[in-house]
């Protein structure tokens, strides 16, 4: 079950549409959800800071405090509007690193939510890579160019027979309970064995009708694309309003992890992407 939900704010007021679509997240579950706000710390290179006026590092951290409590009286009005459970944290603790004290109070709810980095503004790729990889929750990641609500029309779930793919439908369960029609889509390349991939479908698919989620079971080829391509195009046509998929790579290894399909999916989405790792 997903009843407790913790929602990163970003400053930028263009942001709030992405905030509404993740508080209308919570309103389907039922949850509680704390937005998290963070003061910045200025950013200055090594040679600037030695002799970088105190009084005026001062005013920057203020600024940043100003319009983290701004943004956290939007999340407050728009939360009261949807007569939501929900709380806010203001987040000051400027060593300990924004992405690392976001992960941390991840692993204290059951499902983390960020929006994509937008090439033309915030880049929060450091706060999706950290609540993937360090929270030990799953994550939605919402599209900068979300609008909307949230629709359950049709649920795309990644399948590939992998124990990252399995966790991430595992933990999507409540969504997929309440979703209109489910996909069980498996992507055949070069590298998979069909038959077998199809069996593994059918075997997820039986399971998940025993939680009542009906299922259908979807292969494509990837043909000349990459998985990622394959995948968006996927959900392109079929009008998902969801995409589920696991999240692959080992923290030793983090230059490659958001490298391939994960990183071709985060940079190129257009419809929300629910991942476990």
């Amino acid at each position: 079950m997903i009843r407790d939900i913790v929602l990163h704010l970003d400053h930028d007021q263009s942001n709030d549409p992405m905030r509404d679509h993740a508080l209308s997240i919570a309103a389907t579950l039922e949850a509680h959800v704390t937005g998290v706000a963070f003061a910045y710390e200025p950013e200055l290179s090594a040679n600037l800071m030695p002799n970088f006026p105190i009084e005026k590092l001062a005013e920057r951290r203020a600024e940043s405090e100003q319009m983290a409590n701004e943004t956290i009286a939007r999340f407050n009005a728009a939360a009261t509007r949807n007569r939501l459970s929900a709380e806010y944290r203001l987040v000051m603790e400027y060593e300990a690193g924004i992405a690392g004290t976001f992960a941390r109070l991840a692993r204290y709810s059951d499902l983390s939510i960020v929006t994509q980095s937008n090439p033309d503004g915030v880049n929060n790729d450091a706060l999706i890579e950290a609540s993937l990889f360090d929270a030990g929750r799953p994550l939605v990641v919402i599209p900068y160019i979300q609008e909307g609500v949230l629709e359950l029309d049709r649920l795309v779930c990644c399948w590939d027979g992998s124990s990252a793919a399995a966790r991430a439908i595992n933990d999507a369960l409540p969504l997929l309970a309440k979703a209109s029609n489910v996909e069980l889509l498996t992507v055949l390349d070069e590298k998979a064995n069909g038959v077998q991939h199809e069996i593994d479908g059918v075997e997820m698919a039986s399971h998940l009708a025993r939680h009542k989620v009906k299922v259908d079971v979807k292969s494509v080829p990837a043909a000349d694309l990459d998985l990622a391509s394959v995948i968006l195009s996927y959900a392109a046509d079929c009008s998902a309003s969801m995409i589920v998929m696991g999240s692959y790579g080992h923290p030793r290894l983090r230059e490659a992890i958001l490298g391939g399909t994960t990183s071709g999916i985060l940079s190129s989405m257009t419809v929300p992407v629910f991942m476990s790792h």
